[in-house]
């Protein structure tokens, strides 16, 4: 990989990770399914103008946007709300790979390697030692939990779906998830809520919005997606294991989050274990296993 490529897929990964810091932010000041919608719209528009049709089936497009777009970030975005904190979940996120695995073997009838077993049974070990810690407040684990296993599932409907244009296909997933978030926003959140948030809105909550659309959502997976294109999955994948790094420092560093050692053990064996089974899987595996960005 060029130096050029290798500083993108770390930059990329650094993106991601400072993204939880900046939804806990946006959170202050937006209802969670308010904030995940007006994501949605940002990153759907004006770019839904531009980039085409989607060149895969409307029913893939349609089923990616409720279970990424609407289910799962409703429930990121909800547990953080509950309490979850922001490097924790990057790290608990790590978890979709568990389930990524047992959706493709019983969806797509693909049957993975001992050596892949293995390392997802390392990597739930730590998932499990870090939901210890988290037992005055698993109500907002388990909520992340469930965005962890809305995103394995997406991850094989992505896979059946196989986009040409990564970024395309996100835009047009955003684009379909933006309208769904924002009436579960009006009658779960409340229209007063709603305009609550509207009316004290500020630079912080639009830069925060300008971020995770922008900038995490559109400029990360059309790098990601430039990346394995160029490289294949399997060479690119692997960079997706720095997101909880960064995710854990900067919530440190930013937010003032404390790290203790359960987590960092757990941290440990979370990102050794996916990425034990992910550097051995073939590309197109690697590739189900490539999708990190929240």
């Amino acid at each position: 990989m060029k130096p050029r490529d290798l500083a993108l897929a770390v930059a990329v990964a650094a993106v991601w990770g400072v993204n939880f810091v900046v939804i806990e932010t946006g959170l202050d000041h937006f209802p969670p399914l308010l904030f995940s919608a007006l994501r949605f719209t940002l990153a759907a528009f004006p770019a839904l103008l531009f980039v085409g049709r989607p060149q895969v089936p409307w029913r893939w497009v349609a089923a990616v946007a409720l279970i990424l777009g609407v289910v799962k970030f409703s429930l990121l975005f909800a547990g953080m709300a509950a309490g979850m904190p922001a490097g924790l979940s990057s790290l608990v996120l790590q978890s979709q790979a568990i389930f990524t695995m047992l959706f493709a073997t019983l969806f797509l009838r693909e049957r993975p390697r001992p050596v892949q077993i293995a390392g997802l049974v390392v990597a739930a070990s730590g998932v499990l030692l870090v939901a210890t810690r988290m037992g005055a407040n698993l109500p907002a684990f388990l909520l992340v939990i469930g965005a962890a296993v809305a995103w394995g599932l997406s991850n094989v409907a992505t896979r059946r779906a196989s986009p040409p244009d990564t970024l395309r296909f996100m835009v047009w997933v955003s684009a379909l998830a933006a309208g769904p978030l924002l009436v579960l926003s009006l009658l779960i959140d409340g229209p007063a809520a709603d305009l609550a948030a509207f009316r004290s809105i500020d630079t912080e909550a639009v830069l925060a919005l300008l971020y995770i659309a922008l900038l995490s959502t559109l400029a990360g997976f059309g790098v990601w997606g430039y990346l394995i294109r160029r490289y294949g999955a399997a060479t690119v994948a692997p960079f997706s294991m720095l997101v909880p790094f960064f995710g854990i420092a900067s919530a440190a560093l930013i937010l003032g989050e404390p790290v203790h050692a359960v987590d960092v053990i757990g941290g440990v064996l979370v990102v050794g274990g996916v990425l034990l089974g992910l550097l051995r899987a073939a590309p197109k595996q690697a590739l189900t296993l490539a999708r990190v960005e929240a």
